[in-house]
């Protein structure tokens, strides 16, 4: 856990300390979590201790919170990038992909 919380730090400044700690609960979740990563299996691992408990509802809904919670993608992954792998006089491509987003209802 702490070398995620080390390796999130650079993006520190561009979400909320709250975000941050969500973000790292939810990817040390995803690292642990065996077969399929569903909402409900990150609130198993995200409780103190990476156990089932009690307390599974809350830690489902602190999760529900932060996949809605909007970040400015484009900063974080510049900074990420800046920050671990950008490396001066190599030269880097730079390729995009489009975002394919479901259809809602019978029309686009």
């Amino acid at each position: 856990m702490t070398e995620i919380l080390a390796l999130l730090q650079s993006i520190a400044p561009l979400i909320s300390k709250t975000t941050l700690r969500q973000m790292s609960h939810v990817i040390f979740g995803m690292q642990v979590t065996i077969g399929r990563v569903t909402m409900l299996g990150l609130s198993r691992w995200t409780d103190k201790g990476g156990s089932y408990g009690c307390a599974v509802r809350n830690h489902y809904r602190t999760i529900q919170r932060f996949y809605h919670t909007v970040l400015p993608g484009a900063e974080m992954l510049w900074t990420l990038f800046v920050k671990w792998i950008w490396k001066p006089g190599d030269e880097y491509i730079l390729a995009g992909d489009e975002v394919v987003v479901s259809k809602a209802g019978k029309e686009t």
